[in-house]
């Protein structure tokens, strides 16, 4: 680690977040313990955690107050995390039906945020300064895992607004400080792309943050281009917010010669999980407990697929409880050969809308359609819209190679999966469109 490094991750961050009263410094510390706790000891923690944040949601937010009063609920009896399925989820309509009585009696402070609204309802909610502690000192703990910190230079390739519309004077003069600078993910015209390119020769970061579609991106047209970005010494790209695909880490992988972190979590859900250098996708067990549940909100074994809730402990302010993510995971069974005790996601395949119907009602992965466009010559990108069980519709930005005979493979291949009988629009297009955060989803279902 440098010096300025140093100088950054141990005075001016921590001095910057004691400035703002948050606890950053002292959680992530206490998480660079707890995380070697074993698995039965790390369940102990999250029991006991849960009971003291459920009883003091019980007394000081309105919503669980009544809740609790109402289903006879007393937080003092819970002594194993199976206690919380004695609550109701709490999802999105919930949260806009109540949004003042989820606010604490005392909450202080609290800062307005939203979703990005991909499903076309964005969700509006608050958060306070005990999450956004913990919430930052998550990503610290895992960042610090790749042997680079807080202060390192960094590049952000992001397209969310509440980033990109909040890049005021005083913001700007403390990302200098922190050696990291935004990018904008929302345009990737040529002319951007090379901006980019420059900017991140020009910089050498040590590491990359961002989507994992763009910054694959970036990588693919660097590639085309002949430009070499392996020799810059970047030491990882951590990507979130988007599902990771295997030809985007490769191609990530390859063109700027380091390894791809993988991380998992949302504005509304908090940082879940996060890949460590060995693989493994480790939850955020101090703060987070994570259920697997089906279609009727039962929970599943470790090892089933199904959406995920969580309940974010540090929430206090604004509860989230039992809160459906939209996101289809799987839980492990197994322990990580770095020796860190967190649990493990086996895997995640997606936001529900990832999901595709059939004409007879099979449900298929998103992939079952991606492997059949993403190797063609001449599509330099796409995206897949069901748009109801008898139309989908195939987006392709077509380049020099694109052959027309390609659309007779993509029509007969995407009948096989779906349907005979279902229309398969192919249309050639300008540009792909993002979702309003500046998200790219490959694929897009319509249909509930």
């Amino acid at each position: 680690m440098g010096l300025y490094t140093k100088l950054v991750s141990g005075f001016l961050f921590p001095l910057h977040e004691k400035l703002k009263k948050h606890s950053t410094v002292s959680v992530r510390e206490q998480m660079e313990k707890t995380q070697w706790l074993s698995a039965d000891e790390l369940e102990k923690l999250q029991v006991e955690r849960l009971q003291t944040f459920l009883m003091d949601i019980g007394q000081n937010v309105p919503y669980y107050r009544v809740l609790f009063q109402e289903r006879g609920f007393d937080p003092e009896s819970v002594h194993s995390l199976k206690a919380l399925q004695q609550l109701p989820v709490t999802g999105k309509p919930e949260i806009r039906a109540n949004s003042d009585e989820l606010k604490a009696d005392d909450a202080e402070g609290l800062a307005r945020f939203n979703t990005g609204g991909s499903s076309g309802e964005p969700l509006i909610f608050y958060i306070g300064n005990k999450r956004v502690s913990h919430d930052v000192a998550a990503k610290w703990r895992a960042t610090r895992w790749w042997n680079v910190d807080i202060g390192d230079p960094e590049l952000v390739v992001w397209g969310s607004p509440i980033e990109l519309g909040s890049q005021d004077r005083v913001r700007q003069i403390r990302d200098n400080l922190f050696r990291t600078e935004l990018l904008p993910a929302f345009e990737m015209s040529s002319e951007k792309l090379d901006g980019f390119i420059r900017t991140i020769r020009t910089k050498r970061p040590k590491m990359l943050f961002g989507y994992p579609s763009a910054i694959a991106h970036i990588a693919a047209y660097a590639d085309e281009q002949g430009i070499a970005m392996n020799d810059l010494g970047i030491k990882v790209a951590f990507v979130t917010s988007e599902r990771l695909y295997d030809h985007q880490r490769e191609k990530i992988e390859t063109v700027f010669g380091c390894p791809v972190a993988n991380g998992y979590g949302g504005r509304d859900a908090g940082f879940i999980a996060h890949q460590c250098p060995d693989g493994g996708m480790h939850l955020t067990a101090e703060d987070i407990i994570v259920e697997i549940v089906d279609k009727e909100g039962k929970v599943l074994p470790v090892g089933e697929s199904g959406e995920i809730v969580i309940t974010h402990m540090a929430t206090r302010d604004f509860p989230f409880v039992r809160y459906p993510t939209g996101d289809i995971g799987i839980l492990s069974h197994k322990t990580c050969s770095c020796g860190r005790g967190l649990p493990l996601l086996e895997e995640i395949q997606g936001r529900t809308t990832d999901f595709v119907i059939a004409k007879d009602g099979t449900v298929l992965h998103g992939l079952a359609l991606i492997y059949v466009l993403r190797d063609l010559p001449g599509v330099a990108s796409f995206k897949i819209i069901q748009e109801t069980i008898d139309l989908t519709r195939v987006l392709i930005l077509q380049n020099d190679g694109y052959e027309k005979a390609s659309e007779v493979t993509i029509r007969e291949e995407f009948k096989r999966r779906l349907g005979k009988e279902v229309e398969i629009s192919v249309e050639l297009v300008d540009e792909i469109p993002k979702e309003k955060s500046g998200k790219f989803r490959y694929v897009v279902s319509r249909i509930s």
